[in-house]
């Protein structure tokens, strides 16, 4: 395909997917099982129009996919919709720690005793297919800055953090596979300086810089003469320099994201005057805070969060169409084995409900929340981010193309199993939001 046909082919996708919103949200279908389907068609699997490699395009499908987190990552952490307090964030903290770390143990044990791979491959392959993908499941998360659903809380917060806290074992994995720089001191550095500081430091650098933004922010707007702001630009600045601190400084730049949205939120609603146990309020209610009832026009300033989440959800659309069509391009069913089929399996209905229900034992959650949390694990985006950075960082060719076919048929599966689910669990066993 050349350009003109990939302006052709994705525009009309595009029109398509705006013009029948309705009847795709009435249908059993979700948006990514359609452009997923549209893939496959064009793919090996049918007309062999569309023959995307990975293995020869993993440097593009990086960045791509590095971007497409990034900015759903963000647009997740502004929707968060109560103030960081522990008794709120404890299930999807526990989700993204402690169920991580025992999907990615799982997974590698079935990799190393089931398919026959290396320890160090099994934990690469958990590290690329535990974290659930904030791009891929918006039919299950916050809707928006008000939704206080418990489930959907739960889901994107997971997905939030687990994109940062999966790291980790992608590089524990390579270590242990020789790939990469201090392979030979990955027992001892490891978890001092991949875990403890990387995560500690994105929490961090986060939390300051989406502070400090919305203090800056404010006081721009609020300021005699008053400034415009461009929101738009301010939110992505935001990401970039997060980011690119993070980088710079060996922390977990995911993570370092969705914090910084966090905190840009939650800062914001503060300076609005919203009481501290309402700070997941709509953005109608933060023009009845304090600072609205005290100004001359009665008006609280807008704020960079809520001004800017239109935009990145329409870049967050549009990569999941470009990447979800892309990995239809990389799939042939022809070739599919059992292999990704037993692992699919496992993973879907053993490691994540068994990771989530053992992760938030002890808790308050309910049994019902437990369940409707360890199903929908959704996977997408971010394990191909995983997988290509692997790739790219000089994993074996031939481990690579093994652990690219599992990967890919786990991620389709995924689409297709949670997309036909997702709506008939939400509307009849959580019928909420």
């Amino acid at each position: 395909m050349n350009t003109n046909h990939w302006f052709l082919l994705v525009g009309c996708l595009m029109l398509a997917r705006g013009l029948a919103a309705t009847t795709i949200s009435r249908s059993p279908f979700t948006s990514a099982m359609v452009y997923l389907g549209f893939g496959l068609l064009l793919g090996p699997t049918v007309l062999n129009i569309l023959d995307f490699d990975p293995m020869l395009q993993s440097d593009l499908l990086e960045v791509l996919t590095e971007i497409a987190i990034l900015i759903s990552l963000f647009s997740a952490g502004i929707k968060m919709p109560v103030p960081f307090k522990l008794r709120h964030w404890d299930p999807p903290l526990r989700l993204a720690w402690l169920s991580m770390t025992l999907t990615v143990a799982l997974v590698a044990a079935f990799a190393f005793f089931v398919l026959g791979l290396p320890l160090g491959a099994g934990i690469l392959l958990g590290g690329i297919l535990a974290p659930t993908d904030p791009v891929l499941a918006t039919d299950v998360q916050v809707r928006h800055a008000g939704d206080k659903d418990q489930l959907r809380f739960t889901l994107t917060c997971e997905a939030g953090m687990n994109d940062g806290s999966a790291f980790p074992f992608v590089f524990l994995g390579l270590a242990m596979l020789g790939v990469g720089d201090d392979t030979g001191a990955y027992h001892w550095r490891w978890f001092l300086v991949d875990v403890v500081w990387a995560s500690g430091a994105a929490i961090v650098v986060g939390y300051v810089g989406g502070a400090l933004t919305a203090r800056l922010g404010w006081r721009l707007r609020i300021i005699e003469p008053k400034h415009d702001i461009m929101d738009d630009l301010v939110g992505l600045g935001l990401i970039a320099v997060v980011y690119g601190v993070s980088s710079l400084i060996h922390a977990w730049g995911f993570l370092a994201v969705f914090f910084a949205a966090v905190a840009l939120r939650q800062t914001e609603l503060v300076l609005a005057g919203a009481p501290k146990d309402r700070q997941g309020l709509l953005e109608q209610d933060v023009t009845k805070s304090a600072v609205a009832r005290t100004s001359q026009t009665h008006e609280a300033p807008l704020t960079v969060s809520t001004e800017s989440l239109v935009f990145k959800e329409h870049l967050e659309r549009l990569s999941e169409l470009t990447l979800v069509l892309l990995l239809g391009g990389m799939i042939s069913l022809h070739d599919m084995d059992l292999d990704a089929l037993w692992m699919a399996m496992f993973l879907f209905f053993i490691a994540r409900p068994a990771s989530v229900f053992l992760g938030l034992a002890g808790g308050a959650t309910s049994f019902r929340l437990r369940a409707m949390t360890g199903w929908f694990g959704v996977r997408g985006i971010g394990s191909i981010y995983y997988l290509m950075y692997a790739i790219e960082q000089g994993l074996d060719p031939i481990l690579a193309e093994r652990l690219t076919h599992v990967s890919l048929f786990v991620i389709m599966l995924s689409i297709i199993v949670h997309g036909f689910s997702v709506k008939p669990l939400m509307d009849r066993v959580w019928p909420r939001g």
